[in-house]
Parts: C-alpha cells; sequence; structure tokens
C-alpha cells in the first residue's frame, strides 16, 4: 500500500503556503469594501458631514465584504412570475397570521389602543402590518445590516444611491442608540426590528413608546407598535375614514384607469358613470385596484387615501390588499372572542 504520510505532505504544504500568503480574504476570496475607493470615499464624506471616524469606518469595511445572498435576494427575478392575487394571498391571509394576530392583540391591548388613540390609525391595522411584517416578531431577519447595505450601497449599482444613504442613516442610528453597528441583525435589504423599518424611517418616524428613553424596534413590542401607527399618521392617515371597499364593474375596465395609479385621484361619480360602482359617498376620491389572478376573473376595489398610505409601506397594491383584509379577519375574530366591550371590536 501507498505510503499515505509522504504522499499527503506535499499537498499539506502547498495548503499552508497558500493560507500564509492568501492574507484577510482567503476565506472568500472576495476583497472587502475597504478595498474599494468608493467605500474609502463614504468613510471620509461622513467624517467631514457628520464628524465620524473614517479610519474607524474603513476597519469596519475591512471586516465586511459583499454578501452574494443579499444581491441574489434583491434582484427580480429573471423571469418574472406573473401577477397573481390567488397566489399572493395566502402568504399573509392564513390561520397562523389571524391567530397571531388575536393573540398579539389580547396580549398588547392597552398600548394599541393607546396608540390608536394618539395616532388616529385603527389597532387592527397596525397589528396586521406587524403580522405581515415579521409575523408579530418572530422573523426579523438574520443578516448583519452593516454587511447588507454596505453590499447593496456599493455592488448594486441600480439603486446605490438609495443604499448609500440608508448605510449612512444606520450609522447615524447606531451612533445615537450606542448600538454596535457590526452586530444588528435585520432583512437583507436593511430593514430592522419587529416592523421592520429602514433606518431611515426609524430615524425619522419611530417613537419610544415604552418611556424608557430609547427606541428598541428589535425588542420592545410597544416602540413598534407606536411607531407603526405614527409612520401611518405621519403620511397622511385620515382617522375614522374609509382604506377600500369592493367595487363592482360592468365589463373590464378602461385601461387608463388602472394606469392612473395607485394614490386616489378619480371621483367615485365618475367611476360609475363608467359602469364601475361602489357603496361609497359619490363625491371621494378613489383609486381603481386591480386584484389580478391568472384564469381567473379580476378583483375590483375602489382604494382611498387611507389605502395609499399603506402602500407607503410596501409601495404595492397586493401589500396593502393583505394588510387590510388580514386586519379585518383579525378584527372579526377579536369581535367575536368578546364579551365586554364588544363596541371596539363589532363596529360595522
Amino acid at each position: 500500500m501507498m505510503n499515505l504520510k509522504l504522499t499527503l505532505a506535499p499537498l499539506l504544504l502547498a495548503a499552508l503556503t497558500s493560507l500564509a500568503h492568501a492574507g484577510p480574504n482567503s476565506k472568500t476570496n472576495t476583497p472587502s469594501f475597504a478595498d474599494d475607493p468608493a467605500a474609502i470615499e463614504f468613510a471620509r464624506d461622513l467624517e467631514s458631514r457628520h464628524g465620524f471616524k473614517a479610519d474607524e469606518l474603513i476597519s469596519q469595511f475591512a471586516q465586511t465584504r459583499p454578501n452574494a445572498t443579499v444581491l441574489k435576494l434583491i434582484q427580480p427575478p429573471a423571469s418574472p412570475l406573473q401577477r397573481s392575487w390567488e397566489r399572493y394571498r395566502p402568504r399573509f391571509l392564513n390561520e397562523r397570521r389571524i391567530d397571531g394576530g388575536v393573540a398579539f392583540w389580547q396580549e398588547n391591548a392597552g398600548q394599541l389602543a393607546k396608540a390608536s388613540a394618539l395616532y388616529g390609525v385603527p389597532e387592527e391595522i397596525i397589528v396586521a402590518i406587524i403580522g405581515v411584517e415579521t409575523e408579530y416578531g418572530r422573523n426579523t431577519g438574520g443578516f448583519r445590516v452593516f454587511e447588507a447595505l454596505s453590499t447593496l450601497a456599493f455592488n448594486y449599482p441600480r439603486r446605490a444611491e438609495f443604499f448609500r444613504t440608508e448605510l449612512e442613516q444606520f450609522l447615524l442610528l447606531a451612533r445615537e442608540n450606542n448600538l454596535d453597528p457590526m452586530a444588528v441583525k435585520g432583512s437583507f435589504a436593511g430593514a430592522i426590528g419587529i416592523p421592520q423599518f429602514m433606518p431611515g424611517s426609524q430615524r425619522r418616524y419611530a417613537v419610544d413608546f415604552d418611556g424608557d428613553q430609547r427606541v428598541d424596534l428589535g425588542n420592545s413590542v410597544d416602540d413598534a407598535i407606536g411607531s407603526v401607527a405614527r409612520f401611518l399618521e405621519q403620511h397622511g392617515w385620515q382617522a375614522g375614514q374609509p382604506i377600500t371597499v369592493p367595487a363592482m364593474t360592468a365589463g373590464t375596465p378602461e385601461a387608463g384607469l388602472i394606469q392612473a395609479g395607485i394614490r386616489p385621484s378619480l371621483k367615485v361619480a365618475d367611476l360609475a358613470d363608467q359602469g364601475i360602482r361602489a357603496n361609497i359617498d359619490p363625491q371621494t376620491t378613489a383609486a381603481l385596484i386591480d386584484l389580478v389572478s391568472p384564469g381567473r376573473e379580476t378583483e375590483y376595489w375602489l382604494g382611498f387615501e387611507n389605502f395609499y398610505v399603506i402602500t407607503r409601506y410596501n409601495r404595492s397594491s397586493f401589500y396593502a390588499m393583505s394588510v387590510f383584509q388580514l386586519a379585518e379577519e383579525i378584527r372579526g375574530r377579536m369581535c367575536a372572542a368578546t364579551t365586554e366591550n364588544r363596541e371596539r371590536y363589532c363596529r360595522a
């Protein structure tokens, strides 16, 4: 039999020699961001504008490399699937999220009532957004936010400007809250915490709702509840006004009515003249929403200003409708389970 020690010795020596010369990037053979002129320029810019120490930022960039999974997840699919409300809806409208929403509401009833009274946003909408985003805090993301945002800021030209701004906001956020920027976890796109706020949104809209003198969207359910409500209020939520209602159509509406966009711009009375009717004040301004499913008849709804506000959280009519319908299901279950204060949960 061949002497394995003698045979393997040259191979081990070659491997060790290779590792000795490979340097700090040997694990991935991918240069760190400290080798990227754009990242170095970014660090110098933050030093001049915000007083960061550029050398410290560059040291953090030296520990960070492009994340291939982030780049894969951010890319639109090569062969995009046809829009399908039938396929999209069950992801969020299911028994697990409805039951979870009821439990979340019952556990946090006081803070939800407080947020609703302060910001004018219905409790069920706050609950549903948190349910859609992270299933009530169960799935807040396992990516290092600094790494994810750096990857997108310097290796994703399509939206580099946006993600450089968010990386800047993240570093400011970490400094303001005494956080280690290398330790914060979130989504592949850099969204953070129970409500999945981007760093810029957290700095602009998040609130200390539990009164502990800090905003902690990762661990404080109270802060998450108050921050979601304030985000919607700041984007124009109209307290006591409708969100969306089903529309009845005479045939297929003109394409231009859909192309008018998701922001309300069409008078309900004018839509009625074109065969699109709904149970709402004719002078109300609305958007015509199409919930398309291949092989099935399209559902049409009228979306009002509050529907549009939900899309500021995620710019998709499917997303906003999922939030609305999940909210309605959760409120219905709360109504059925409640013997006291029924008017709170069982309004028409």
